[in-house]
């Protein structure tokens, strides 16, 4: 459900920001525990690149062209989070071995896409300024921020495109 769909120009590129409730859904795939610097060292790259190589591995797949990376505690001042790299199911059946199954709750996000060629911290910085200046709060709660892949896409560029999604609660 988008609830709505404004943008905005920074530089030459259009950004846009929407708000969307993902209903409550079940992943499975890797999880990965570590610091920012092993996260920037390829930690994280490394956990997607070998669950794109298992994805044939799960069933019930929802969407066999996406891997989506969950964080959470990756806020700032924590040194270590906990990032996982799944795939959407429409049912746990049948678990790999060396991967796991986890359960999101529905959740409201406020929603960018990152393109190749736009500097990755200026885009969180971005969807964060945005999310403070309509007044909506980050929901850090249980989950930091989603984040959607092309599977397609290589696991070890420092260049991609991805959809950015942060949890929000929206303020009464």
């Amino acid at each position: 459900m988008i609830v709505s769909n404004p943008s905005l120009k920074r530089g030459m590129l259009k950004i846009g920001y929407d708000t969307v409730k993902k209903q409550q859904f079940e992943a499975i795939g890797l999880k990965w525990e570590g610091t920012f610097s092993e996260a920037e060292a390829g930690g994280i790259k490394s956990m997607m690149k070998e669950m794109h190589e298992r994805m044939n591995e799960i069933d019930h797949v929802v969407q066999s062209e996406n891997l989506i990376g969950l964080s959470y505690n990756a806020q700032t001042g924590n040194d270590r989070f906990v990032p996982y790299s799944v795939v959407e199911v429409a049912k746990i059946s049948n678990i790999p071995e060396g991967v796991m199954a986890i359960s999101v709750p529905e959740t409201t996000f406020v929603r960018m896409k990152h393109l190749k060629g736009q500097d990755i911290r200026a885009s969180y910085r971005n969807i964060y300024q945005w999310i403070a200046e309509k007044g909506y709060v980050t929901s850090t709660e249980y989950l930091t921020h989603l984040e959607i892949y092309p599977v397609h896409q290589d696991s070890y560029s420092n260049d991609p495109n991805f959809t950015i999604m942060i949890p929000i609660t929206m303020e009464e």
